[in-house]
């Protein structure tokens, strides 16, 4: 997991736009949309196609946790013939990545070695994709396969690369069939930024991110004092692990220490939705926490993280093992068959409207027709905001009458780029026809953007 969150700016020339054809149009079929944290005056939903509401008719089938720390075996083994990192840019890094990709080509996985350069060296992303399944629909899951420089990483994230693998390779063994397209990756240079899954994010085209359903990380699940911590992005994916720790009278508390510093945020900022599993890193486990999970009160969940002493000796095998079925779980549960929901009425406004750097607030409208009586409880507003700095950004949903629901305040840590998400919106006591509009002001100066579209579901 880094250690830091970074912003690391694209080129403007690099940053894609979203084609649109219409100014304002009714639709039948929404466009992809995310999670951002919740503002008063509105909830953030995740949008369509997410996890299924009902699981799959096949249980996962157990992984076994002796071949996953087989797989940790190998990584220390290369950490240590390679000057004792597997770290961006070193031969420990390249041979992690050899040996994840030989397995899965055994396996009849498709592989795809994805280049790139950070700090002067070569990176490699690894993208493996089991055949079959809808592709239209696309259940991902990976992991970071980098090392600092100061150790292995075994935990961080040796951890997570393994379990991944495993589950990938039994997805193999049990010749599984879902209805949902399957792919699996492991990122470079995570600790540098998340600058490999940055990169593989930045360089998918729009048309291809808005087939992933969703996307599953798995940074630190190994931790020698154990937390069990999910992920608390997409509410779909959260339940799906929350149901399985739960099955196993583990009980479970929302992840915060890693939020945002691990590779999911990559997805998440361009509107996908994610969710994942971490035990814990440098933060000291409460005394509250003990009692729940047992281990030691006042010490790290992980003593190693980012040390020499991130070795295979610094994994507690029963968090190692529970996590792995978990991960197994999801993938078989979040891959079945689903009926899409009624998408419901769509109006949407695509004209791109300039916002002005540190000035007066601007506004896009839709005009709202043929509907009766009031708007609903849970009105979607789906915003689509290019910007190169996100957290300068106030966002307001008004209604014809002009009151003004909040959908985001402006933070100064919030160091994105992109505001692309579903927000949800009580608005029953508005009047469902006439002009709404989305409002939006740059408080701070040093960054531009713009509304590329808007829309309102019904």
């Amino acid at each position: 997991m880094s250690s830091r969150t970074p912003r690391i700016a694209e080129p403007r020339s690099t940053r894609r736009s979203w084609v649109r054809r219409a100014t304002t149009a009714a639709v039948a079929a929404g466009a992809v949309a995310g999670l951002v944290a919740t503002a008063p005056g509105a909830t953030a939903a995740a949008s369509a196609p997410s996890a299924p509401s009902a699981p799959s008719a096949v249980a996962a089938p157990d992984i076994p946790v002796a071949n996953v720390k087989a797989h940790l075996n190998e990584l220390q083994s290369i950490a240590s013939a390679n000057g004792g990192n597997r770290a961006h840019g070193r031969p420990g890094y390249k041979a992690s990545i050899d040996f994840v990709k030989a397995k899965l080509d055994a396996a009849g996985f498709t592989t795809t070695l994805q280049q790139f350069t950070s700090s002067g060296s070569t990176g490699y992303n690894l993208i493996a994709d089991w055949p079959g399944g809808d592709p239209d629909q696309v259940l991902f899951a990976g992991a970071h396969l980098d090392s600092v420089s100061s150790g292995p990483g075994i935990n961080d994230n040796g951890s997570g690369s393994a379990a991944v693998l495993e589950t990938a390779l039994t997805v193999a063994r049990e010749n599984f069939k879902p209805a949902k397209h399957l792919r699996f990756g492991w990122w470079g240079a995570e600790e540098l930024g998340l600058v490999g899954s940055k990169y593989y994010v930045n360089n998918l085209p729009s048309a291809e991110r808005s087939k992933i359903s969703g996307y599953l990380n798995f940074d630190m699940i190994g931790s020698p004092n154990p937390g069990y911590f999910v992920y608390d992005d997409d509410p779909q994916i959260e339940s799906v692990f929350k149901d399985f720790f739960a099955g196993k009278s583990v009980p479970t508390e929302i992840e915060t220490e890693g939020d945002g510093r691990s590779d999911h945020a990559s997805f998440k900022n361009v509107g996908i939705p994610v969710g994942g599993l971490f035990t814990g890193a440098s933060r000291a486990k409460s005394s509250a926490q003990a009692q729940k999970w047992g281990g030691t009160a006042g010490q790290a969940f992980d003593r190693c993280y980012h040390s020499s002493c991130d070795t295979t000796s610094n994994i507690n095998d029963t968090a190692l093992d529970r996590n792995s079925d978990a991960i197994a779980h999801a993938i078989w549960t979040l891959s079945a068959g689903q009926t899409d929901p009624d998408p419901g009425t769509v109006f949407e406004n695509a004209a791109d409207v300039a916002i002005p750097d540190n000035g007066t607030a601007v506004s896009s409208s839709v005009g709202v027709t043929g509907r009766t009586g009031n708007a609903p409880t849970t009105l979607k507003v789906g915003v689509n905001i290019k910007h190169t700095w996100r957290g300068d950004l106030v966002v307001d949903l008004l209604a014809p009458d002009g009151t003004a629901y909040r959908l985001k305040n402006s933070s100064g840590s919030d160091s994105a780029d992109n505001v692309i998400a579903t927000y949800t919106v009580n608005a029953s006591s508005e009047v469902a026809n006439g002009t709404w509009k989305l409002r939006v002001q740059d408080v701070a100066a040093q960054d531009t953007g713009y509304i590329d579209s808007w829309k309102l579901t019904f």
